[in-house]
């Protein structure tokens, strides 16, 4: 009874509150949804952009090591498959009748010369999938390489070899793109309030050269270390089946600068036992696995470099001006003065890993000594890549300058002297060159690469740039494999002297740019938008040529360019589209 008495009660206490008016119905509402009383906007915005810096090194760190992890399975699978396929004994027991030897010059055929079409398509594909999927692309195709090598016939190992050469320029263009990108976009999340106060004036010129210079040093850090990774089949595996020096040099005559092509009267036969099959399975399927975990590593923890109006801005410009672009950035007298520049750091890395390694290293110490003097290369580029951070407080040209020196007494040294073959008590100083070497290496890659960031910020014009550097890269690759028949001296000769043409019209276009001469660029023609398939909002895109945002970001224009971004500069009379 008493229990119906209280409910009653509570009935009638809910009927006023039920026949509230609207006054009271809308303070209800706006209790409930309105803002809770601790909240802070000011520190909401600061832990939002706090996470999205967060996102960014995340992003940085993951698409560095994926470079390493790929570069590193690619290179040290491919180190062991060729002295493999080297020795007579394993040719003849294992594959008698399939010619490997040939299918090997083929396959490094493949890979080196199929680069120089990637300037044709190298632009649409990464406009076409977008930097993160053109990354992950070529990463995948990398991992068929591997896949490949489980059965080794023509028709495996040759077109996985073609498809490498196909996607070496789109990896490392979309690479160092991603890296430039995610600098801006850190100091875009750093300066978020300067960016709302003076959203509509012009960013100052050089704003972001600080993370530009941090971030592509922490990318050839993680990068360098893959020289020391591809060692580790043969470290753990191959040096276990290999045959002293003693046997492998017992014909050798010369080495260094009296030798001619590669290693000449290196014996037949390497191996004194052959490995068994399952073990180059076990070898296979760990370089398998690395591989997939560096896919998974761009699918997974890569975030997108644009924002998806940005990607659809960037390849609504037409595929015809994408093909045209890569070409007519290079009337940029820029880019054409570091042409030599790219073209040497093309033949310093191609000729540590096989000129030096091979008829300096295998020559004095044995072909068992091979991946500790690249393991020493690999480990001193990785950490003299920081030295790149004294770019901050030191003029950019310092770097690159101080990396050419140490290779041109480098090439001096080596011209001058020819190692004794089977002598151990060379050692020390051999490894001291391949240490010095990764110094000036790491100098110049991570300097080019700085300084392309700098010089060209503007994000549509980036993929292009860095196209051309490595397509360049890759011409100065197939040169190195076209000459392996020269002598030393000549291979040494050719060397320095294009360093030296390199740094000398690297500091005729550091003068240039300090007389503020005006460069010759293409202009971005406007996005051409269909209206089938999506709708476009004017007030929110990122227009790649639209008013607001050409003028904010270009800086790749001095002040006496054309002044307006419809129009083109004085001397670039041609107008894409």
């Amino acid at each position: 009874m008493e229990k119906d008495i209280d409910g009653c009660q509570d009935g009638a206490k809910t009927v006023p509150n039920a026949r509230l008016g609207p006054e009271g119905t809308e303070t209800q509402l706006d209790d409930f949804v309105g803002a809770h009383p601790d909240y802070n906007e000011e520190e909401e915005e600061q832990k939002y952009f706090r996470r999205k810096r967060l996102g960014v090194i995340k992003n940085v760190v993951a698409a560095s090591l994926a470079g390493t992890l790929t570069y590193s399975v690619y290179l040290g699978l491919l180190q062991m498959q060729l002295i493999l396929h080297y020795d007579e004994t394993y040719r003849e027991v294992k594959y008698s009748n399939i010619r490997l030897e040939d299918i090997d010059h083929k396959v490094l055929m493949g890979i080196n010369v199929t680069p120089v079409a990637a300037l044709l398509y190298t632009p649409i594909l990464i406009r076409f999938f977008g930097t993160k999927w053109a990354m992950f692309l070529a990463v995948g195709v990398y991992a068929l390489f591997v896949s490949s090598n489980y059965w080794e016939r023509y028709y495996t190992l040759v077109p996985s070899a073609v498809a490498i050469g196909m996607v070496i320029v789109p990896l490392w263009a979309s690479m160092g793109t991603y890296i430039t990108r995610m600098a801006q976009k850190y100091y875009e999340y750093v300066n978020y309030k300067e960016e709302q106060e003076k959203e509509k004036k012009r960013a100052p010129r050089d704003a972001c050269n600080a993370y530009i210079i941090v971030f592509q040093t922490v990318f050839y850090s993680c990068f360098h270390l893959s020289f020391v990774c591809a060692q580790m089949p043969m470290v753990f595996f191959l040096n276990n089946y290999l045959y002293q020096l003693n046997h492998t040099l017992f014909a050798v005559k010369h080495c260094g600068t009296l030798s001619h092509g590669t290693l000449p009267g290196f014996n037949k036969t390497v191996l004194q036992s052959l490995p068994r099959s399952v073990n180059l399975i076990i070898v296979e399927s760990v370089l398998m696995a690395a591989a997939f975990l560096a896919m998974l590593m761009v699918l997974v923890l890569c975030g997108a470099a644009y924002r998806p109006m940005q990607e659809i801005d960037m390849r609504s410009i037409g595929w015809g001006n994408i093909f045209q672009l890569p070409f007519k950035h290079m009337r940029d007298y820029r880019l054409r003065h570091l042409f030599p520049l790219f073209i040497y750091s093309g033949f310093e890395v191609l000729f540590v890993c096989t000129g030096f390694s091979l008829n300096y290293g295998v020559c004095a110490l044995g072909l068992e000594r091979l991946a500790y003097l690249l393991m020493a290369y690999g480990f001193s580029a990785s950490a003299c890549s920081s030295l790149a951070l004294c770019m901050l407080r030191l003029r950019r040209h310092i770097p690159l300058l101080a990396g050419a020196l140490i290779h041109a007494v480098l090439l001096v040294t080596l011209f001058c002297w020819a190692p004794e073959p089977r002598y151990l008590a060379q050692a020390p100083l051999l490894y001291t060159i391949a240490a010095l070497w990764g110094t000036g290496s790491a100098l110049n890659k991570t300097g080019i690469s700085i300084l392309l960031g700098m010089l060209y910020k503007k994000k549509e014009r980036q993929d292009f740039i860095f196209t051309i550097y490595h397509w360049w890269q890759a011409l100065a690759i197939f040169t190195v494999y076209l000459w392996s028949g020269l002598p030393m001296k000549a291979k040494l000769s050719i060397m320095l002297l294009t360093l030296v043409v390199a740094v000398g019209t690297y500091l005729w276009m550091e003068r240039k740019v300090a007389q503020n001469m005006e460069v010759r660029l293409p202009r971005i023609p406007r996005p051409r938008h269909k209206t089938r398939g999506y709708r476009y909002l004017e007030d929110s895109s990122d227009e790649t040529g639209s008013d607001g945002d050409g003028d904010k970001e270009d800086d790749d224009r001095h002040p006496t360019e054309a002044t307006s971004e419809n129009e083109l500069p004085k001397e670039d009379g041609e107008q894409l589209g």
